[in-house]
């Protein structure tokens, strides 16, 4: 009788501690080529197949502490002294989706060095004549939009973009997009903070894309991503030519969907994750809920002295 009350209460205790037992977490980058069957590597040339997977790789870099950290709290983005908008990470990690995979973009700074264009960290501080291109990757398919804010205040499109298939925002994931595809970004003798906006999600996103496309005949916009079956024969979607996209339509996504997001900058000096296969500069920015209608949102601050 004994031994019977013993062994009910330790497997009571047993059974508790199982059922509060915290899942395990995973950073950014983590999450991010978890959407893949097998890891990506950032520099494949085609595009990697996407099959949906409940967890991503437990495997930790062999430099890498296999401690959880604490998730922090949310924050709101900051608005430093130069006008300069921070988006600080929401999540320093999180856990796997219980259905459905993890939405998440890496963006890259290029910078021109000789002949070639090289990776910097995100945080360089840029100086007059500089030529830099934003190179961003998703991990799965989607809808990106890339916009530029002006000195008026308002945000042009750099993606989507007529040099790019054809101004179709729709991507297949893992496939790199280069922007500008076929000239560089040069900084002029005005300093500042030159601010690039990056939205990524499953559905088209229509505010977006009401402001960015429109028919050539001048009727209600729709975006050039649209199906076959969806256009009437009779018209061509096209980029608007004054696709100007307020700054408070900008400010909607940010203060919307930056909560909850996991973002994780990574340089030479972090340890190499075996997913990424090499070392990089660059910040991962992932949807961690597996939502059908996930959304990512991402600010560049490009400082320049």
């Amino acid at each position: 009788m004994h031994h019977s009350l013993v062994l009910s209460l330790a497997f009571c205790v047993f059974t508790a501690a199982a059922q509060n037992a915290s899942p395990p977490q995973f950073t950014a980058r983590e999450l991010f080529y978890s959407a893949a069957s097998e890891p990506a590597k950032p520099t494949a040339p085609a595009p990697k197949p996407v099959v949906a997977v409940k967890k991503p790789p437990v495997q930790t870099p062999p430099t890498q502490s296999t401690a959880v950290p604490t998730p922090s709290q949310p924050a709101q983005p900051v608005t430093r002294s130069d006008g300069a908008v921070v988006i600080k990470a929401s999540l320093v990690t999180a856990p796997a989706p219980a259905t459905g995979t993890p939405l998440g973009l890496k963006y890259t700074i290029l910078k021109k060095s000789g002949d070639e264009m090289v990776e910097v960290p995100p945080d360089t501080v840029f100086h007059a004549g500089d030529r830099i291109q934003l190179s961003v990757q998703t991990n799965g398919p989607g809808y990106l939009y890339i916009v530029l804010r002006g000195s008026s205040g308002t945000w042009k499109p750099m993606f989507p973009s007529p040099d790019v298939a054809d101004g179709d925002n729709h991507v297949d994931g893992w496939n790199a997009k280069v922007l500008p595809p076929k000239s560089r970004m040069v900084f002029d003798e005005q300093t500042g903070a030159e601010h690039i906006f990056v939205v990524f999600s499953r559905t088209p996103e229509d505010g977006l894309e009401n402001m960015i496309y429109s028919l050539q005949d001048g009727a209600k916009a729709k975006p050039a991503a649209a199906k076959e079956t969806d256009k009437p024969k009779s018209k061509k979607y096209v980029m608007s030519a004054s696709a100007d996209i307020p700054d408070s339509a900008v400010g909607h996504l940010r203060d919307t969907y930056t909560r909850d997001l996991v973002i994780e900058k990574v340089d030479e000096k972090t340890p190499e994750d075996k997913s990424a296969n090499k070392k990089e500069n660059a910040v991962y920015v992932v949807n961690p809920s597996g939502s059908s209608d996930s959304r990512v949102v991402a600010e560049v601050t490009l400082v320049h002295q």
